[in-house]
């Protein structure tokens, strides 16, 4: 973050939240110890040597930083926009009104032990499952977190989700080379459903790139790191925003679905839509055809 994007912060702190300086801490210091601790997941002790000020100070300012960053969620998660029809872009032309691409993904929370199970992973990691909704350009217009029952499970076909096709190819790499070609009309339409769907992905690595307090272990009670995730996703579109030359996403390669759901079991509990069904594979033979018609 940029001093200027730093400044509208700070600017939007006061006017929209209310936040005030005190007599012995004002507002740029208490936001600049705030950033400190969520972009480089720093001990309070860190911060005490850096900005001289008590442990009670700095986990008082922490947390009302932390609340008010939140009630910015107005302001900074962005309304979706449905991609229009006269869209041009390769990677959203055909999705037309499409609102977001949706994704989960795992950060660690510090629980008690009897709470150990209700958030352990296969992999007996202790996370939360964060859900987020991404629009085109990689703003969070949806975050959804703390909920230990959001299982990590493949997403059925319904009304209003866009399913990719279960079996068939959807990684990056089967279809890197001429003679690796999409041969189906189910594969061409994964292939473009993970292109743009891609956006998600990446943007929850930026996210995890820019805020090492999402990428370790965390030493705040889970309501306080599940405030915190959502405070990043704000930050997060805030920088989008206002920091229109920042290169982080250039130094992160194109994802190849670690968070794909297809290869996982299907969620029961939601009927598939024959209808939703017969829409995207008629959308997937015009797709095709059109694809084959424009590479004769």
């Amino acid at each position: 973050m940029d001093r200027r994007c730093f400044a509208i912060l700070c600017h939007l702190l006061r006017t929209v939240t209310g936040l005030t300086s005190t007599e012995v801490v004002d507002v740029e210091e208490m936001v600049a110890m705030f950033l400190h601790i969520v972009a480089y997941d720093v001990k309070n002790r860190v911060i005490q040597q850096e900005f001289m000020r008590s442990d009670e100070t700095i986990s008082r300012h922490f947390n009302m930083v932390l609340l008010v960053v939140i009630r910015l969620h107005d302001e900074l998660l962005k309304k979706p926009q449905p991609v229009n029809s006269d869209c041009t872009d390769q990677r959203w032309r055909w999705f037309k009104n499409y609102l977001g691409a949706l994704d989960g993904t795992y950060i660690k929370v510090n629980v008690p032990a009897s709470d150990w199970a209700r958030y352990r992973t296969c992999k007996g990691e202790v996370v939360t499952n964060v859900l987020g909704v991404c629009d085109t350009k990689g703003d969070f217009v949806y975050v959804l977190v703390g909920y230990y029952y959001l299982v990590d499970a493949g997403y059925p076909n319904v009304d209003g989700f866009l399913a990719p096709y279960r079996g068939q190819r959807y990684h990056l790499q089967e279809w890197c080379g001429f003679e690796n070609a999409p041969s189906t009309s189910k594969e061409f339409f994964n292939m473009k459903h993970l292109s743009a769907r891609n956006v998600i992905e990446r943007a929850l690595d930026v996210l995890k790139s820019r805020w090492a307090i999402l990428r370790g272990k965390s030493y705040y009670p889970v309501e306080v790191q599940c405030r915190t995730i959502l405070a990043c996703c704000l930050l997060h579109n805030l920088i989008n925003r206002e920091m229109t030359n920042f290169d982080i996403e250039d130094n992160i390669d194109e994802v190849d679905s670690t968070h794909a759901t297809t290869d996982v079991d299907d969620i029961h509990y939601i009927e598939t839509s024959s209808e939703w069904t017969q829409w995207r594979d008629d959308l997937a033979e015009e797709m095709f055809t059109d694809w084959e018609l424009r590479n004769q």
